[in-house]
């Protein structure tokens, strides 16, 4: 009799090398969690032990930096190692004439992924290098502002410095609790930061400190109606969770895709809204003939196509999990541990429980021990893969699963920062 512990079983031996033709044996086990709910699905085990084996990750070590930089599956390796050799063979006929203009083919994957025209979407190597060039390419005057928060990506708010220094623009910064009350909340500190001077809103969609996420729609709406430009910083957002471009409203967004996506290391996409293509500068310059037209954001000289061909088959295997399952499964790994952890004392869970306002990435602090010391702590006598955070208004850890971290991984996890917890130190 065909159970489906067996079946999987099978389709794991038939799709080991996970070349392009075992991606569909290697994800055929979505068919026995299709018809039930996300959470559902989100704790079968069978399913998950399947994707896990997706992937080429050194179990030696637990993981949970993923919203730094994630590994790739296998099947996204393969791709991009095969558009690699395909360059060298003779670079300027087979990466030039041949692969550079396969990316069309990529823009519009994305473009349907993230629900926009191709016309819409340039593909750029990660999340800085879109947002920047928002934030360079927008005229601004000496006495303009920019509303942000003081929990935006480091980068970007220096960013913003250097166009303080350079260009005497001002920078308002928004603070918020974590967690914060709600999205209210959220939204009505941005809206009473702005005043008649205001020309920029820049904020994240989902924070890279604590995970909290925003209400981007009701934020973008409020800046269009007044003539403010919004930019939205999407890098730890996109295949995290569901959405597309109808549930933002946005006119410009940035995201990396080697994060949630796990696409090749250094990919991510600009969107910007087509109206607003021609007024908005590239980073280098293209000519005036580009004015309207999205590639111009990719003028950038010479670059790796295999880089970004290989993105569709990270597309692949997103939609074969499933964005909905996706996401069900890293609230269930965020729970998992943070349950555990959670009313013990000197612990507090930085990010919220509700499913609108995290997903997988959140942030635990420990009064008393230093988030630097206790990664160190984790790294060295446990082999625990974690970020410090170091806010001047909180500190903690950041921990990123992904959909190849095992319940066991996230049980050792929780079981050596009881251990600290207990020890009341991280020596």
């Amino acid at each position: 009799m065909l159970t489906r512990r067996s079946f999987l079983r099978g389709a794991a031996a038939v799709s080991a090398s996970f070349n392009e033709a075992g991606i569909g044996a290697a994800l055929d086990s979505v068919r026995f969690v299709a018809g039930r709910t996300a959470e559902d699905a989100a704790t079968d085990e069978d399913f998950w032990f399947e994707i896990q084996r997706a992937f080429t990750v050194d179990r030696t070590y637990i993981n949970l930096n993923n919203g730094g930089v994630s590994p790739s599956p296998r099947i996204v390796q393969e791709a991009m190692r095969r558009y690699l050799d395909y360059s060298n063979h003779a670079p300027t006929l087979t990466m030039w004439q041949h692969l550079e203009h396969q990316i069309e083919s990529v823009r519009r994957r994305l473009a349907r992924a993230y629900g926009c025209s191709p016309d819409e979407m340039a593909i750029t190597r990660n999340a800085s290098e879109a947002l920047e060039i928002c934030q360079l390419g927008l005229d601004l005057q000496p006495g303009d502002e920019v509303v942000t928060t003081d929990q935006d990506y480091p980068r970007m708010l220096n960013t913003w410095r250097q166009r303080e220094r350079r260009d005497r623009i001002v920078v308002r910064k928004v603070s918020f609790p974590v967690p914060p009350p709600g999205l209210d909340d959220l939204a009505e500190r941005i809206e009473r930061a702005v005043t008649p001077r205001t020309r920029v809103i820049h904020f994240c969609h989902i924070t890279n400190l604590t995970g909290q996420i925003f209400p981007v729609k009701r934020i973008c709406r409020f800046g269009r109606e007044r003539g403010i430009e919004v930019i939205v910083d999407g890098a730890h957002a996109f295949a995290h969770f569901p959405f597309t471009h109808a549930d933002l409203d946005c006119d410009y967004y940035g995201t990396s895709l080697h994060k949630w996506l796990t696409a090749p290391h250094g990919t991510g996409f600009l969107y910007v809204r087509k109206s607003k293509i021609k007024n908005l500068w590239p980073l280098m310059a293209a000519e005036e003939k580009q004015d309207d037209d999205i590639r111009k954001f990719e003028e950038i000289g010479t670059h790796p196509a295999a880089n970004h061909n290989a993105i569709s088959e990270a597309l692949d295997f997103h939609e074969g999990i499933g964005p909905e399952r996706k996401a069900a499964r890293l609230r269930h790994l965020f729970r998992r541990w943070a349950k555990r952890l959670d009313g013990r004392k000197g612990v507090k869970i930085l990010t919220s429980y509700d499913p609108q306002q995290s997903c997988g990435l959140a942030t635990v602090s420990v009064e008393g021990i230093k988030p630097g010391d206790l990664a160190a702590h984790l790294f060295n006598k446990y082999r625990i893969i974690a970020t410090p955070i170091e806010h001047a208004q909180f500190h903690g850890l950041r921990v990123t699963p992904n959909v190849y971290t095992t319940p066991s991984e996230i049980d050792r996890f929780a079981e050596a920062m009881e251990a600290v917890i207990e020890k009341g130190s991280a020596e």
